[in-house]
């Protein structure tokens, strides 16, 4: 997934826009050597002022590739085309329920270092890095340089926001001594155990086992950390609940918004009033997001969701995503007790 999937992921894969290029074009070889490529000259000069060397750059851009698979993958993100219990089947597998629960064996003690620094239930920084890379096995296989080189300059849409993300690339690749045509991700330029954006990485990865290096790439203790930080400086509300079942009409009523992934500005008295309502003792003016799920048996269901539901679609943008993230949690979470008993 894309997105932290983050500004999830961060870069957030769910909240881009669809789109593609002629095929004509898609045919065209495209070099982004700066010496011939306009566009990324700009880059250069302004990534050289904050101190990446020139040569190095143009080194880097020398390598990238236009990938035209990148533009045409941006439409069919499985956000925007599934129904919840598609979408649910992708990720509540036994298999990934029982490797989440092993993985977070595995990371115990620095699962339990971030819960006590940010406020994250090791369920919840699991269930995030199962759902985006199963656990760090499948961190990706578009290169990232080429991914955001291609989107940065030949996605009509969304350019300027990946051409921030390139340059933030770059930084990264540059400061860490990483070669950059060397770093695979996802087709929107997500990388790591946890699936950040570049910009993502810059501002909430953290160095969580202390051997002054941000490693997402290699290292799950320093993603469960950043993951944990993410969650925290998006409003992560230590011991709150994520979402509650709850109960209403037959059909949907108007006066209530469903799925919104924006912050919550619905009250559990309001979503009452309408017929939403929880067997969850709830304060009247707790915050809540109304939610209603498709299922296979093609009725729909009420939740409600909370704050930490509204964190988790900071991530990415998706009301499905949050939803899989949490129940994946919680069938992670039963699967370890399960196991200990």
């Amino acid at each position: 997934m894309n997105r932290a999937r983050s500004q999830a992921g961060g870069y957030a894969i769910a909240m881009l826009v669809a789109c593609s290029v002629p095929a004509a074009f898609a045919e065209e070889a495209v070099s982004f050597d700066p010496r011939q490529h306009p566009q990324t000259q700009p880059l250069v000069e302004e990534l050289t002022e904050q101190g990446v060397p020139k040569e190095w750059l143009e080194q880097a851009l020398t390598q990238a590739s236009y990938r035209q698979e990148v533009l045409d993958a941006m439409a069919g993100a499985a956000e925007r085309r599934l129904r919840w219990f598609e979408y649910r089947d992708i990720f509540l597998t036994e298999q990934r329920i029982v490797e989440g629960a092993a993985f977070m064996q595995t990371h115990a003690d620095a699962l339990a270092r971030a819960e006590a620094d940010y406020g994250v239930p090791p369920e919840v920084i699991t269930a995030i890095i199962g759902v985006e890379t199963y656990y760090g096995r499948h961190k990706g296989r578009h290169k990232v340089l080429d991914s955001l080189a291609t989107l940065a300059f030949h996605h009509p849409a969304r350019g300027d926001f990946f051409r921030g993300e390139l340059a933030a690339f770059l930084t990264i690749a540059y400061q860490q001594e990483v070669e950059p045509s060397s770093l695979y991700g996802s087709y929107a330029g997500a990388m790591g155990y946890p699936q950040f954006i570049p910009t993502s990485y810059q501002a909430y990865a953290v160095d969580f086992d202390g051997d002054d290096k941000r490693d997402l790439w290699n290292n799950p203790v320093d993603a469960i950390g950043s993951v944990a930080n993410y969650f925290a400086e998006h409003g992560w509300q230590r011991g709150g609940a994520i979402y509650h079942e709850a109960k209403g009409p037959e059909t949907r009523p108007d006066a209530l918004r469903f799925n919104q992934t924006v912050r919550p500005d619905t009250t559990a008295a309001e979503a009452a009033e309408q017929g939403v309502v929880t067997e969850a003792s709830l304060s009247p003016d707790t915050p809540v997001i109304p939610l209603v799920l498709e299922y296979a048996d093609g009725q729909e269901r009420y939740r409600l969701g909370e704050t930490n539901f509204y964190v988790i679609t900071r991530y990415n943008h998706s009301h499905l995503y949050a939803m899989a993230v949490a129940e994946l949690a919680e069938a992670i979470k039963q699967q370890a007790e399960a196991e200990h008993d």
